[in-house]
């Protein structure tokens, strides 16, 4: 079967398998959306997260030893209609401490930003994950805030230095949902709680220590752009928000988007559309749609709500949504078939939802 994907990648991306025939992606001069820079054509993402294999392993855990195995997965993707593919980096690969890059996993990024180049696929890069708590460096957990910073500055800069020249790459996202804790954490634990085995919430600071928390948002955010504009001055930056990160009553993540929306190019957020609850994610939505930019829906999944809710929701979020971005864990739809569980199944019914509709959602 994996055989066949490879072919499969010959046929399908064999008529635009150079970089030269990529064209980069800006936001459009009205705010509206996304455009091809040279055609001024709208371009909508629709596509999928790349953050594990079938066996929970990150991409950096086989991508040198198995790199036909990502090869395979990027031509399913193709095959499946997406055109925006999001890969989550994570610290102990790119960074052997706070002052150096980890060349050889660089060295694999630029190839993958060539296959990405090759199959037609553009890369949304989220960097800075510890998704697995048990391999993040002890040097990194024991920095103080400023100079973790800094060193999260030294990855986005080898990173963004690596891939300023592809046009391959859609976005830079600094980080997979980070936050800012309202008061100090005892602990010294800059991680959040676990899900599934993985820590996909990660705090920027230990204690605000008075400081209001939008505020050091916007400091960090800041920091990291700048970072990254030393190195590449034109592909977007954006930062995956949780959906309660909006200046609401109740729990935020003190990265409200208004206010660190000047420094990013759009706002990416993320949700998991809950049954008979589709007007609240609607609003919640609108919401993210006020601050004026673009809005990616970076992570989106049957996660909490039958297929016809999912299929409201995303219909509906057209009016305020720019790009779709769900997820694919290496699986085909025959293979997920084989499983027989329930997981399989619920995945099995979006790949193919996602598949029917790729069409009229690039449209």
């Amino acid at each position: 079967m994996r055989t066949s994907a490879l072919l499969m990648l010959a046929l399908v991306v064999g008529s635009d398998a150079s970089a030269a025939d990529l064209d980069r992606i800006r936001v459009a001069d009205d705010q509206s959306g996304f455009v091809f820079t040279e055609s001024g054509k709208p371009f909508r993402p629709w596509g999928f997260n790349y953050d594990h294999d079938r066996d929970g392993r990150l991409l950096e855990e086989y991508w040198q030893d198995q790199w036909t195995e990502v090869e395979s997965d990027f031509a399913e993707m193709k095959k499946l209609g997406a055109n925006v593919v999001r890969i989550h980096l994570q610290v102990e690969a790119f960074l052997n401490s706070p002052t150096e890059p980890n060349q050889a996993s660089l060295d694999r990024l630029a190839q993958l930003l060539k296959l990405a180049e090759r199959t037609g696929l553009y890369l949304d890069i989220t960097g800075l994950g510890c998704y697995h708590k048990q391999d993040v460096p002890a040097w990194f957990n024991e920095l103080a805030e400023q100079q973790r910073w800094q060193a999260q500055a030294v990855f986005w800069s080898a990173v963004a230095k690596t891939c300023a020249a592809s046009p391959a790459v859609f976005c830079y996202d600094l980080m997979n949902e980070p936050v800012v804790p309202g008061g100090a954490r005892k602990n010294r634990d800059w991680l959040g709680p676990g899900f599934g085995g993985k820590h996909f919430v990660q705090f920027i600071t230990l204690d605000p220590a008075g400081r209001k928390r939008p505020e050091i948002a916007k400091q960090w955010v800041k920091t990291l752009v700048q970072a990254i504009r030393e190195q590449d001055k034109t592909h977007m930056i954006t930062v995956g928000l949780v959906p309660w990160s909006l200046d609401r009553p109740g729990l935020t993540s003190g990265f409200d988007p208004n206010v660190i929306a000047d420094d990013l190019d759009f706002i990416a957020m993320h949700i998991y559309p809950e049954s008979q609850k589709v007007d609240e994610a609607m609003e919640t939505l609108a919401g993210f749609a006020a601050v004026g930019k673009p809005v990616v829906i970076e992570e989106i999944f049957p996660l909490k709500c039958n297929m016809d809710d999912f299929a409201e929701f995303i219909e509906r979020s057209k009016q305020h949504a720019s790009g779709w971005i769900g997820f694919y864990w290496g699986a085909t739809r025959d293979e997920l078939q084989e499983e027989k569980t329930i997981s399989a199944a619920i995945t099995r019914q979006w790949l193919e939802f996602f598949q029917k509709n790729s069409a009229d959602m690039k449209r």
